[in-house]
């Protein structure tokens, strides 16, 4: 049934040249989803009236036949009922013609509609409403409804629908009208311009090669260049080469964007096929939103009309987009780095500062740190087949407010997983790093949703994956995930740092503990030491004194036996009148006292001497003097 609605929609569209989806959806939801009742209800419906049903006021006007705007399918239903496809005629009453009470009632309105130096004269009666007046202007100025600006209105239409009559307007109405496109652009509308420029606008677009229709989201900041790169991305027909119907007919340069494009809000339908093989030689300039063909640019056919040498034109070929990453990283450093300089390349310096490094390195400076130091990882996955990546890293990445969250929280490492062989690279270093759990849930991202921006975080002393945003998101959303896994990293980050300070006033008690123990067995041990110090001092002691007793003792017994030697060779004492030989000696000893002793006068003076040795005495301890004069005889 739906693919049945989409046919009617379209079908619908293309009869009555309402490019607005929503206008269109309006009308056939009100018809029941009824082709023939929606065209009629959107089409004046005004039929030819008989001369006695006309008013004698009412001037007579030129029958204009509407441009048929339908399809073959349904060019059929639309002749059947050939009333709604035509303009009401009017003829001048001739005198004495009676007319109809019926048409007493209702006013036929006189519109003068000033657009680009023309003026437009519409009638229509009271009973319409704005969107059929619309329908009109639509025919004589080819200015679709969706860019229909009409200004000068005694009473200002809420809507399309608004009955004329409910206006209370005179019988001659002077408009002025403006083309959205151009509207956009005039400095009193700028509120309008910025409000487009946020909406975010569904872009239709069939590929007539391919026969298959993408349904592509952009913003209304992007510009014309975006979405045809885009489309390269997807079926790989250079910019230069794609031949676009549909776009309106303000649209100029890529470089417009399109808020200012005048496209249709929600949706606008194009469609894209790649130029002739032929006009790939020539010097082509692909002008945006041009209907017609190369044949009309250009005659091809005729070589004549070209003086220049085909060759020159052979170096235009068609290039590929040159990827972020090379196929087969083996190096994830190198791959790395690579890949952030490309990302500069292609979509500009404003972007987040990527990580340059192994994944687990990654993970270590982010995750693995203490927690005052601790941030969160966003991991970029790219795939360039994605038809978000332009959008998502140009508009996205690029914002400045998401930069500064970024940069303040985060630790970007970004990773190409357009080849296989990078994919599962990144795979292997995911289930190393983080395990099997996280790496089966990166491998399970639809490409359809890259790119992605993975945010990993540690919570209860787990390293694991917070959140997972898609590419699919707009700025608003993407700014609000980033901010709650903020907001919850930041209340985690608390706990852990409260875990950590009360781990580390504990490590604290205990290395001071430790200390004063260890100055303590220090203390100890240095007394002890003190002790075993003085005590073989004292043994030392001892043993010297020791040693010098026994030195002493020995001396003493040398003394003693050299003494006794000394005594038993000293001759005895000679007595007293024994012959005059004898004389009598007197020694005055140091305390005082006097020794005396007879000797022979011969008696040799080593025997005086002998005699104060055996008396205690000995010559190497004392002095032998004579008192006159004064001499050591003991020498």
């Amino acid at each position: 049934m739906a693919g049945t609605r989409d046919e009617i929609l379209a079908d619908f569209q293309a009869c009555t040249g309402i490019d607005d989806v929503g206008d269109a959806i309006k009308f056939l939801e009100e018809s029941n989803w009824d082709l023939l009742s929606a065209v009629n209800q959107a089409m004046p419906r005004v039929t030819q009236q008989l001369p006695s049903e006309m008013s004698p006021e009412i001037e007579m006007i030129e029958e204009i036949e509407r441009m048929p705007h339908s399809s073959s399918s349904l060019s059929q239903n639309v002749n059947d009922s050939s009333n709604c496809l035509k303009m009401d005629v009017v003829e001048n009453s001739k005198p004495g013609t009676s007319k109809s009470k019926n048409c007493t009632r209702e006013r036929t309105l006189t519109f003068r509609v000033n657009y680009l130096s023309n003026v437009y004269k519409i009638n229509l009666p009271e009973s319409s409403c704005v969107r059929d007046l619309k329908q009109l202007i639509w025919e004589q100025t080819n200015v679709p409804h969706c860019q229909q600006r009409l200004h000068g209105w005694k009473s200002i239409p809420e809507s399309p629908s608004t009955s004329l009559q409910s206006l209370d307007l005179p019988k001659e109405n002077t408009l002025y009208m403006t083309c959205l496109s151009e509207d956009v652009d005039l400095t009193t509308d700028n509120g309008r311009l910025s409000e487009r420029m946020t909406q975010t606008y569904t872009l239709n677009i069939k590929d007539e090669a391919g026969k298959k229709t993408y349904n592509l989201k952009f913003l209304g900041s992007n510009t014309v260049l975006d979405v045809k790169l885009g489309i390269h991305a997807l079926i790989d027909v250079p910019v230069r080469n794609q031949q676009w119907k549909g776009w309106p007919s303000s649209v100029k340069n890529d470089s417009m964007t399109l808020a200012q494009a005048g496209i249709s809000y929600p949706e606008h339908d194009l469609s894209v096929a790649e130029l002739p093989s032929k006009a790939e030689k020539k010097d082509v300039i692909d002008l945006v939103g041009s209907d017609s063909s190369v044949d009309e640019a250009y005659d091809v056919e005729d070589p004549e009309s070209f003086n220049v040498d085909d060759d020159i034109f052979l170096e235009i070929k068609s290039t590929k987009i040159q990827r972020l990453m090379p196929e087969n990283v083996t190096d994830e450093t190198v791959g790395t780095m690579q890949f952030a300089e490309e990302f500069e390349k292609r979509y500009g310096q404003a972007h987040p500062e990527f990580f340059t490094g192994r994944f687990k390195d990654a993970v270590k400076e982010s995750c693995l740190k203490p927690a005052k130091e601790r941030k969160l990882l966003a991991v970029y996955l790219h795939h360039d087949n994605s038809v978000l990546a332009n959008v998502f890293c140009t508009q996205l990445l690029g914002f400045e407010t998401v930069l500064q969250v970024l940069s303040a929280n985060f630790i970007v490492w970004g990773w190409d997983i357009t080849y296989e062989s990078n994919k599962q690279r990144f795979l292997l270093s995911v289930k190393q790093t983080l395990g099997s759990v996280a790496a089966l849930a990166m491998k399970n991202i639809d490409v359809d949703t890259l790119p992605v921006l993975v945010i990993i975080m540690r919570i209860r002393s787990n390293t694991e994956i917070f959140t997972t945003v898609h590419g699919n998101v707009g700025v608003s959303e993407l700014l609000t995930n980033l901010i709650h896994a903020v907001d919850v990293f930041q209340e985690h980050r608390r706990a852990d740092i409260g875990v950590e300070e009360e781990r580390q006033a504990r490590e604290r008690v205990k290395q001071e503990q430790d200390r004063a123990y260890q100055e303590s067995l220090a203390a100890d041990r240095a007394k002890e030491k003190a002790k075993e110090q003085k005590k073989m001092e004292e043994e030392l002691e001892k043993r010297k004194k020791e040693e010098a007793d026994n030195e002493k003792m020995v001396e003493i017994a040398r003394k003693e036996a050299h003494r006794q030697a000394v005594e038993s060779s000293l001759p005895p004492e000679p007595q007293q009148g024994a012959g005059d030989g004898v004389l009598k000696v007197r020694v005055r000893l140091p305390a005082g006292k006097f020794l005396e002793r007879k000797f022979q006068s011969d008696t040799p003076l080593q025997t005086l001497l002998n005699f104060l040795i055996v008396e205690g005495y000995p010559t190497e301890e004392y002095k032998v003097l004579c008192s006159w004069p004064r001499r050591d005889v003991s020498r």
